[in-house]
């Protein structure tokens, strides 16, 4: 096994948590995290997001999950987890082990179902800072609409997950059209950053078969391909919103398309699809960009934010 190289340290703030580097895994992209332990210094990324729980056991979507796509990849998955209880128990402690600092992920299928996902995290250890609100999941109480596309459903979601006693990022869909109002929404229901963004829906079909390559139907369309639409995204949410903390996703890959993003607006990035082609992706990149402000004489990560508008967000 190749050697796990050393992650440099190049502080950033998301809202009010502080981070050692401004790379963090992406949820869903690597299990729940402890499974890159070969392959990345935990200890040395800016934090550990982990696959999306909701408050109860979920079995997700029908097989196949995943498919390539031109640029990226089509996933499926439908958000299989264990529940909060059990990610306590069995899944938290290998991450703790490894020095991670760890922003869980939760999601549900209604206002309660966050509440309850929430609640559940009061009583986690200090080493997790932040909750990521995943708010890109079908709404049943507003008949499967998502919740990310509607600015009330929104907030009554973020206002929800409050017990969880620790700062809360919201997940966001590029998907919505207007997105300045659920970053609004987002905010109003206590979120000290947003997340931009999800994947982008798409869908594949086998024209030999006439029948769908994933077993849901349809998908989340994520990696580089992509990319370009996250840049706008954060971008655009930036000129808009200064005051607002932004982590970047969508597409990271290198140092390159990390600064990118940075510049754009991003406080901090996320690596999710390369993980799934190179296990050791998130800490080349995390690596790679500490390397990269050296080199182009950045001494400050305050210095690249939102650079692009003359502004830190």
């Amino acid at each position: 096994m190749k050697r796990i190289h050393r992650i440099g340290s190049l502080p950033t703030r998301v809202g009010s948590v502080h981070l050692r580097n401004p790379v963090m895994t992406a949820s869903g992209t690597a299990g729940h995290g402890a499974e890159l332990a070969p392959y990345v210094d935990l200890a040395g990324l800016g934090a550990v997001i982990t696959k999306s729980v909701s408050a109860d056991p979920w079995p997700g979507n029908p097989a196949p999950r995943v498919h390539e796509a031109h640029g990226g990849m089509l996933n499926a998955v439908g958000l299989q987890g264990p529940g909060v209880a059990a990610w306590l128990t069995d899944e938290l402690p290998p991450l703790l082990d490894a020095g991670a600092t760890v922003v869980a992920s939760i999601w549900g299928r209604s206002v309660e179902d966050y509440r309850r996902a929430a609640d559940l995290l009061a009583d986690a250890p200090a080493q997790v800072v932040a909750v990521e609100v995943n708010l890109s999941c079908p709404n049943v109480e507003d008949r499967s609409g998502m919740f990310a596309h509607s600015a009330e459903a929104t907030e009554e979601a973020m206002s929800a997950t409050g017990g969880c006693g620790r700062p809360r990022w919201a997940k966001l869909s590029p998907n919505a059209g207007d997105i300045l109002p659920i970053v609004d929404a987002a905010v109003r229901g206590g979120a000290e950053a947003v997340t931009l963004v999800n994947t982008v829906m798409g869908m594949a079909i086998d024209p030999v078969t006439r029948t769908y390559r994933l077993g849901n139907g349809g998908g989340g369309l994520s990696g580089s391909a992509i990319h370009p639409i996250a840049v706008r995204v954060v971008h655009d949410v930036a000129a808009a919103r200064p005051d607002v903390a932004i982590v970047g996703a969508g597409g990271v890959t290198d140092a390159e398309t990390a600064a990118e993003l940075i510049v754009a607006g991003a406080c901090a990035v996320q690596v999710g699809t390369a993980t799934f082609a190179n296990p050791r992706a998130p800490g080349q990149v995390a690596a790679s960009l500490v390397d990269w402000c050296l080199a182009h004489d950045i001494a400050d990560i305050d210095d690249l934010i939102g650079a692009i508008h003359g502004h830190r967000p």
